[in-house]
C-alpha cells in the first residue's frame, strides 16, 4: 500500500496497516525498511493495529535529496498517522535510528504518544569521532554504492550465532540494505550526524516506556539500554538473549511477547 503525504517535500509513503485495536507505530532503522517488521506485522496484528511505514528514501517509499533530520522523519510519521485518520495516541516503537526518530516524535508531539518502545537504540548524540564516521560512510556510499554500506554493516548487525544458524535471515537483511536508495542512505547519515542529544529528555518522559535490547548487540551495547532505563522513570528494560542489533528479527517470539504484554497493560 502507498499513501501520499502532503506537506514539506511531498512524498509517497509505502506502509503496512494490519489488525485492529490500540495503534502501534513501528519505525525502522538505517539503512532498512518496513520489511524489518514482518514478524511483528504478522505476530502482533491480533493484539493491536500494526502500522509500519517505509521512511522516505527506504523500501517502496519515495526518495528525496538532502538531510533526513530526525525531526523531518518524525513529521512524516505524524502526517502518515493523520492521513490514515489515526487520532488516538499511539504506542511508538523505534529501532536504532527509528529510536532517534521516536525521541524527536515525543519532543514534538507528546500528546499523540500513548507509550514508547525503544529497541536497540540510545539517547546520546554522535561523538566527534562518530560524526566523522558518518561523513566517511556517506563518501563510501557515493563512491562505491549502497552495497558497500551493506558489506561494512552486515557483520555487525546480528548476534554472532545468528550468522551460522539463520543464513536466510542474513540474506534478507542484506537485500533490505541494498535496496535502500543512495539519497536515503546519505540523508539518514547526515540526519543522524546532526541529531540532538536526547539524554536530557529521558528524565522528562512520563509515558509508559519499554526498553528492549539484544544481549549480544555489536552496534549499540546493552549498557545504553540500561542507561535509558535508569533515567526514564517507571520504564521497563528487557534484554533479549541470543539477539544482536536486529533483535526483533532474530528473536521474534520473545520480542513480540514483550510488546504484547506492554501494549496489553496500557
Amino acid at each position: 500500500m502507498n499513501i501520499q503525504l502532503h506537506g514539506i517535500n511531498d512524498v509517497s509513503m509505502a506502509y503496512e496497516d494490519r489488525g485492529s485495536g490500540p495503534p502501534l507505530l513501528f519505525i525502522h532503522g538505517y539503512p532498512l525498511s518496513r520489511a524489518l517488521w514482518e514478524g511483528q506485522v504478522n505476530g502482533l496484528s491480533g493484539a493491536a493495529r500494526v502500522l509500519a511505514p517505509d521512511l522516505r528514501g527506504h523500501g517502496d517509499s519515495q526518495t528525496t535529496s538532502g538531510t533526513y533530520s530526525m525531526e523531518l522523519l518524525a513529521d512524516d510519521c505524524l502526517r502518515f498517522l493523520d492521513v490514515l485518520h489515526v487520532s488516538q495516541p499511539v504506542v511508538v516503537c523505534g529501532l536504532s535510528m527509528g529510536g532517534y526518530v521516536t525521541f524527536a516524535f515525543y519532543r514534538k508531539y507528546q500528546d499523540r504518544v500513548a507509550g514508547l518502545i525503544l529497541a536497540a537504540t540510545k539517547a546520546g548524540a554522535d561523538s566527534l569521532e562518530g560524526q566523522a564516521n558518518r561523513d566517511k560512510a556517506a563518501a563510501t556510499a557515493r563512491e562505491k554504492g549502497v552495497s558497500a554500506i551493506a558489506d561494512s554493516m552486515l557483520p555487525k548487525m546480528l548476534a554472532a550465532k545468528t550468522y551460522e544458524a539463520k543464513p536466510d535471515l542474513v540474506a534478507t537483511v542484506r537485500r533490505m540494505m541494498e535496496t535502500t536508495a543512495l539519497d536515503g542512505v546519505v540523508g539518514d547519515l547526515m540526519g543522524m550526524k546532526e541529531r540532538p542529544d536526547s539524554t536530557p529528555l529521558l528524565a522528562e518522559i512520563d509515558k509508559p516506556t519499554l526498553i528492549l535490547h539484544g544481549a549480544d548487540d555489536q552496534l549499540i551495547p546493552p549498557k545504553e539500554g540500561e542507561a535509558m532505563h535508569a533515567a526514564i522513570k517507571n520504564s521497563r528494560l528487557q534484554l533479549i538473549p541470543g539477539a544482536g542489533h536486529l533483535l526483533n528479527m532474530e528473536q521474534p517470539e520473545l520480542f513480540n511477547k514483550a510488546v504484547r504484554e506492554f501494549v496489553g497493560a496500557l
